[in-house]
């Protein structure tokens, strides 16, 4: 019954991701009234909140828009910082979001840029452990295979703390942008419904993410219990 619900959430996160691209589809081909493109709303959004030491900057590549608190930019793929859509408007806020959060020194994404060291630690530590029992399988036992699980359980449980750490910081970020886009009339309302749908798509790929990992936190759990 485990594994039909790790199946599950598989399935399940592939289709909320299937669902995000359509809507960014869909969305990027709804111009803007405003008529604005993604890289003036971030500027404006940002010099709103009196925020002048990020900068917006362009990055290759698609769905790759994110914030970078290490060097202070918003980072927006070429469709939404040259875009004049609804989804280039809704990106650009959502992004912008997150340097607000990080100017007004939000506690959830501060925890979390704490965590990233750790989390790519247990990357690492999950790469060799994964290894470590293959290689073991075929009898070169490298390490024991008690201690390999008990490092997997370690490497889920960061993963998973940072997922669910995630959460908050990803849905506050949208409810700002929403609440900044209407206030300044960037959206029309329907326009403004649109780019509700399409941040709210966006945030469940992170819950998604967050249950999967959760997840598989629980399998190695009951692995080693069972294994014991």
């Amino acid at each position: 019954m485990y594994i039909v619900l790790v199946i599950g959430i598989m399935i399940v996160s592939l289709v909320v991701q299937q669902s995000l691209k359509s809507k960014f589809n869909k969305y990027s081909k709804v111009g803007l009234q405003i008529g604005l493109s993604g890289k003036e709303i971030a500027e404006l959004m940002l010099k709103d909140n009196g925020i002048y030491d990020v900068n917006v900057v362009s990055v290759q590549g698609r769905l790759t828009d994110h914030y970078n608190p290490t060097d202070k930019t918003v980072n927006l793929s070429p469709e939404v910082y040259s875009g004049r859509s609804v989804m280039a408007a809704a990106v650009a806020a959502h992004e912008c979001g997150h340097a607000v959060q990080h100017a007004r020194a939000y506690g959830p994404l501060e925890m979390r840029s704490a965590l990233v060291p750790l989390q790519q630690a247990g990357g690492r530590m999950m790469n060799f452990l994964f290894m470590a029992l293959l290689i073991g399988s075929i009898g070169l036992s490298l390490i024991p295979q008690t201690w390999a699980i008990l490092g997997i359980i370690a490497a889920y449980a960061i993963f998973t703390i940072f997922a669910f750490v995630t959460l908050p910081v990803e849905y506050d970020a949208t409810k700002r942008a929403l609440a900044w886009v209407e206030e300044r009339n960037i959206t029309t309302g329907e326009e403004h419904g649109m780019a509700k749908d399409a941040l709210n798509a966006a945030a469940r790929t992170y819950l998604v993410a967050a249950l999967g990992s959760l997840a598989m936190l629980l399998y190695w759990v009951l692995a080693f219990l069972g294994n014991d």
